[in-house]
């Protein structure tokens, strides 16, 4: 005769499966909400280029905020930070050059690398944009303490982790 499980192994094997269901569909709420969260910082910031009548578009400002942090830094690697394939990242460099924000130089150490740099004209964007980036993050921010984001960037970076291996 086979022996019925019992009702708390069912229980459990029914609530692991309701688990991993919530679970599935919290992360991806959450990976709506970061979309969402980058579309309103996009939003935000393109009214606020657009009331300074700059012509710039969002791609090209995520740029501009790399060198901002870190000037002198080369291409790939900002393209990296803002998620960016080579070619789009050398269109974008491209145009920030034509407007004469940045300018692309040789590294000394290694021929082969080109640096970027922002030139005076991407120094004055920074002070004019620069009070707006910070207006944009605070107020995303208000009401939400420090521990929090650390927690929310840890969790992300976590998922990052489990889908990158």
């Amino acid at each position: 005769m086979v022996e019925q499980p019992t009702k708390p192994i069912a229980e459990q094997a029914n609530k692991s499966v309701a688990e991993q269901t919530n679970k599935s569909e919290l992360a991806l709420a959450l990976g709506r909400n970061m979309n969402e969260l980058r579309m309103q910082f996009r939003k935000y910031m393109q009214g606020k280029v657009r009331s300074l009548d700059l012509h710039l578009t969002y791609e090209m400002l995520e740029v501009m905020i790399c060198l901002w942090r870190q000037d002198g830094v080369n291409q790939q690697l900002i393209a990296d930070i803002t998620l960016r394939d080579k070619s789009a990242m050398t269109y974008l460099v491209d145009n920030l050059i034509k407007r004469k924000m940045i300018t692309r130089k040789e590294d000394e150490r290694d021929r082969r690398n080109k640096l970027i740099y922002l030139t005076a004209e991407g120094r004055e964007l920074q002070d004019r944009l620069q009070p707006s980036v910070a207006e944009m993050y605070d107020r995303a921010t208000a009401g939400v303490d420090a521990s929090s984001l650390v927690n929310g960037q840890a969790l992300i970076e976590s998922m990052i982790k489990n889908l990158a291996t």
